[in-house]
């Protein structure tokens, strides 16, 4: 098992969050984005993957990593949905857990309101990110981590 990480649009607090996740349960973790990442630490269980710059480069690098069993953090609908049909456990780093029933509704959502800018509709972005939103994250991270280790042993 091993936790994902699409990094470049994940707030500081999240990674964070996932970091002390990962070594406290010594789970190995791989950070991917095509920019270099401030602040992220290297440990035996961290590990960050600096993408060729290009649009998509660090989703087809997640993409190639994730495997069944593993966890993927991911903002982007397109590659969360990939993700979900390869049968990957995927959140958001607002703690939304991304399955197979909900996905296409929240991909409609989003290709709604991108058309809805390409089309010069202002709307409200998302909200900024703060203790809620991080509470949210600590719940599902041990939730799913939780499941995922107990299919991994056969529980």
């Amino acid at each position: 098992m091993q936790i994902l990480v699409d990094a470049d649009s994940c707030p500081r607090p999240a990674r964070e969050m996932i970091l002390r996740f990962s070594s406290r349960l010594g789970i190995k973790s791989v950070f991917a984005a095509n920019r270099p990442i401030p602040g992220l630490p290297v440990f035996e269980t961290v590990f960050f993957e600096l993408c060729p710059p290009g649009e998509g480069e660090a989703d087809r690098r997640i993409l190639a990593l994730a495997k069944s069993g593993d966890l993927v953090i991911t903002r982007d609908l397109p590659l969360a949905e990939q993700l979900v049909d390869a049968g990957i456990a995927v959140l958001d780093d607002r703690g939304r857990t991304f399955t197979k029933e909900n996905i296409r509704e929240q991909r409609s959502i989003r290709d709604f309101t991108v058309g809805l800018a390409n089309n010069g509709l202002d709307f409200e972005r998302t909200p900024s990110y703060g203790k809620k939103e991080l509470s949210l994250l600590a719940n599902s991270l041990d939730r799913e981590l939780t499941r995922l280790n107990r299919a991994a042993v056969g529980i």
